[in-house]
């Protein structure tokens, strides 16, 4: 498996939406937690988006996974990144 950092940008506009959703994002999140593929995540600048670690076998797989993110099928993520990161120090502690 290789490790993909995914950020995630939101739009003020989108705000209230989100507030709405996040509950069944945080549970979709928690699900991949627990089944190994989310490694870490959490917000970032505020809460103006986010970064995502992923555990997949290839770029298409990761974007695959986190197209099943509720915020993904409301259309509330403005901008997606993604990409492989090859970590050397502190693999152990993800």
């Amino acid at each position: 498996m290789n490790t993909y950092a995914i950020s995630y940008t939101y739009s003020a506009q989108t705000a209230a939406d989100r507030d709405t959703v996040r509950p069944t994002h945080v549970e979709f999140l928690k699900e991949r937690f627990n089944e190994g593929r989310l490694l870490i995540s959490g917000p970032v600048d505020s809460g103006a988006g986010a970064l995502l670690v992923i555990s997949a076998t290839d770029e298409a797989d990761a974007l695959a996974l986190m197209d099943e993110d509720p915020f993904a099928k409301a259309g509330l993520i403005t901008e997606r990144g993604i990409r492989r990161w090859d970590v050397f120090f502190g693999k152990d502690k993800l």
